[in-house]
């Protein structure tokens, strides 16, 4: 009989926000100049993925009686092959051919009778080759499987693909959880790393687990914070509302010097992450501009980590992250005041428990019954216009079996009536801007990617 572990009602609350036109499944894709050995990359899967994770083997099992609800269940016919499937890009190859299909992978959903992830080994991209990796919320957040996916990569071409020392997992772990950290030590190292980055440059609690504590503890008191998590409206109508179809679209940008974009803020006195989504604000202004929509504010819905990074990841993994509402304010023109604004928004909301309130939010929604539980899900999930998450990955170029990774992005995906999720991806002293988006809604996501950089060139003009 298959061992049953029951699901957390946060992870539940993911699970049955799946709509056809909003699908709960985190996209990651990774492009390389030559192909990978891709036998190569399947070894390192198994031994740094499924292996040290159970729910990678597991399937999801609704639960039979009004009250009860899902779980997970070993699959007794786990296949880790039947998740790795080897495509050709159709010609000419290009950028587009990868992104119209990356776009028909977003639209369709997970078998639910396997356990929810799949890889897609593309060749046929130039003269190299793609990787896309689609995993359901349900497993874990963003944050979590951003770690796991860094797990998979090394910092040199010649790293092998066995388990870490004893000594190095016990640094990393401090002793008991040591079991988790299969992968080279160095790999760890990276995943580690690109999670410091994050406490610096993305909106995160910090390694301190105390601040997450004493964070949790004020928002349970904070009665304001729990109003306006529930009770803010939702936002004017644009050309970014309206009836959500099953298509997607996705575009992204070329890479851009991450240090343009420090010199900006460094000039300004404000963050990387300020600088992007003030850029990202005008490049929305732009394009609602050009489809005859003026809008004073857009709010943006960003993921806020709740789980301490110094730590190991739990071998269940789950979600320990909230959702914090940031107004975009797309109406204003003049950059530098638009800059300003964005920074101080930031800083009350780094420094405010809405974060963890929407987690308590979405755990008490996981725990009423699925035909409550999904009209909360679209009260709770329809307020702003598009996620947004900034993601800073390793420093330094890394290695898939051998194979250097040229660029990475993560999407999250959208909920509700949601119709937009923009990922920032920094990778190696560049940064990528990424655009999904509902095919009837954003038909054209290719045209926010091209005022993107241009409002970029204009920040630096008009804080230099």
């Amino acid at each position: 009989m298959a061992t049953a572990h029951r699901m957390s009602h946060a992870d539940a609350a993911w699970l049955h926000m799946d709509q056809p036109t909003n699908l709960m499944v985190i996209t990651g894709v990774l492009w390389f100049d030559e192909p990978p050995d891709w036998e190569g990359v399947r070894e390192r899967i198994r031994e740094r993925m499924v292996e040290p994770f159970p729910r990678f083997r597991q399937r999801v099992v609704e639960g039979t009686g009004p009250l009860s609800g899902p779980h997970w269940e070993d699959d007794p016919n786990f296949d880790p092959d039947l998740h790795f499937h080897r495509v050709a890009l159709p010609a000419p190859g290009d950028p587009a051919a990868l992104q119209d299909f990356v776009a028909d992978l977003m639209a369709n959903p997970l078998d639910r009778s396997k356990p929810l992830w799949h890889f897609h080994f593309v060749d046929g991209y130039g003269d190299g080759a793609a990787m896309v990796a689609r995993i359901h919320h349900c497993i874990a957040d963003g944050i979590a499987l951003g770690r796991v996916l860094l797990s998979l990569t090394d910092e040199s071409p010649d790293a092998g693909i066995a388990p870490a020392d004893d000594s190095a997992a016990r640094e990393e772990s401090g002793g008991p959880l040591r079991a988790l950290l299969r992968p080279a030590a160095k790999a760890v190292s990276l995943a580690r790393d690109a999670a410091e980055a994050l406490a610096h440059e993305a909106i995160e609690v910090g390694k301190d687990p105390s601040h997450l504590r004493d964070l949790a503890a004020d928002a349970r008191e904070d009665a304001a914070a729990v109003a306006k998590v529930l009770t803010m409206p939702a936002d004017p109508p644009t050309a970014l509302k309206g009836e959500l179809g099953v298509a997607q679209r996705v575009a992204w940008s070329s890479p851009i010097p991450l240090d343009e974009v420090k010199a900006i803020g460094h000039a300004s006195g404000t963050t990387v992450n300020d600088v992007l989504l003030t850029a990202v604000a005008g490049a929305l202004r732009s394009y609602l501009e050009g489809r005859g929509t003026q809008v004073g504010e857009l709010t943006a819905v960003v993921p806020f980590n709740l789980r301490p990074l110094d730590q190991p990841l739990p071998p269940e993994l789950g979600n320990r992250f909230g959702l914090v509402y940031l107004p975009l304010p797309v109406g204003i023109e003049d950059r530098r005041a638009r800059l300003d604004q964005v920074h101080g928004r930031m800083e009350q909301i780094k420094h405010s428990p809405e974060g963890a309130v929407s987690y308590g939010v979405l755990d008490a929604i996981g725990r009423t019954p699925v035909q409550i539980e999904k009209r909360l899900v679209d009260l709770f999930s329809t307020k702003g216009s598009a996620v947004m998450t900034n993601v800073p990955g390793p420093r330094q170029p890394v290695y898939m079996a051998g194979t250097p990774v040229r660029g990475v992005l993560v999407w999250a995906p959208c909920s509700g009536g949601v119709s937009m999720s923009v990922a920032i991806f920094s990778y190696a002293g560049e940064v990528t801007l990424g655009v999904m988006t509902d095919a009837g809604l954003v038909p054209d996501p290719e045209r926010i990617i091209e005022a993107f950089e241009p409002e970029l060139s204009a920040l630096a003009s008009e804080v230099s």
